[in-house]
């Protein structure tokens, strides 16, 4: 599974020399890179959008999560920097969303002081000593946080939850008198629209996983068609393992969409 890489350096210049640190760790296979953006703390203590993560799904992940750190620690100049940028997808929703824990954030928050600057990025990799050994001659500190299937998890579950709802609802109103249906018919339309609603989520996500599963499969055989025969088996675990895991989020989401419309239809 992927994982977000945070590295503080020293300086904005050290920060740049990160990125292209990782995209040669990415060239000899050491690791995969999907999404990459830098950010600086400046003097007043605000957070600055330096480069932004590539638009469209490599980069999806990457951008939402610079986002959501503008917002949180970046102050208030920064977080209208995100806005303005377009980096500011969903803020404290999206860090909710993707999983990241509070300590991953503390760490950031800490370290990331004025002057400084971080390399924000998604990777694949096999083991944590290529990019720390990389990034160390540049006075780079490296924070891991592992991305985690909970907004899937999430949805299924509300999914789930909004269904057994309305089976109740309906049970109850298939039971009740007439007099109390006409109170009810208000309950049990809110609970379809409930109903509706998480299930279309489930399906807009699915929609985007997907987007984001593809891109970061095609990057995976592109690295692998020019891997060399040394990298090559730890290439192709790593596009197994993301097949895998695309495979079952986009079941999980596929399955809640449809137990939506079939609970719909009854």
């Amino acid at each position: 599974m992927s994982k977000f890489v945070v590295v503080i350096l020293p300086s904005e210049s050290a920060a740049y020399e990160g990125t292209r640190a990782l995209k040669q760790l990415h060239a000899e296979g050491s690791l995969t890179l999907y999404g990459m953006a830098v950010l600086a703390r400046e003097a007043n203590g605000n957070l600055a959008i330096k480069q932004s993560a590539d638009t469209g799904g490599l980069g999806l992940a990457t951008g939402m999560l610079v986002g959501g750190l503008v917002g949180l620690i970046g102050g208030p100049v920064g977080g209208a920097l995100g806005m303005s940028t377009g980096a500011m997808v969903g803020g404290l929703g999206d860090i909710i969303n993707m999983g990241i824990q509070s300590d991953f954030l503390d760490a950031i928050s800490t370290k990331l002081t004025a002057g400084k600057a971080a390399v924000i990025a998604e990777v694949d990799e096999d083991w944590m000593k290529p990019l720390d050994v990389a990034m160390e001659p540049l006075g780079g500190q490296v924070i891991r946080q592992e991305r985690s299937d909970f907004e899937d998890e999430q949805i299924d579950a509300l999914v789930k939850q909004r269904q057994a709802e309305l089976t109740q609802l309906k049970d109850d109103f298939d039971h009740a008198t007439a007099d109390a249906k006409a109170a009810m018919k208000k309950r049990l339309d809110q609970a379809r629209a409930h109903l509706e609603a998480a299930g279309k989520r489930a399906d807009e996500r699915q929609r985007r996983l997907d987007q984001e599963a593809d891109a970061k499969l095609n990057e995976l055989q592109q690295q692998l068609a020019k891997a060399t025969q040394e990298t090559k088996a730890k290439i192709e675990k790593r596009l197994a393992a993301a097949q895998a895991s695309q495979k079952r989020r986009s079941e999980l989401l596929k399955r809640a969409w449809s137990l939506t419309k079939e609970a719909l239809a009854s």
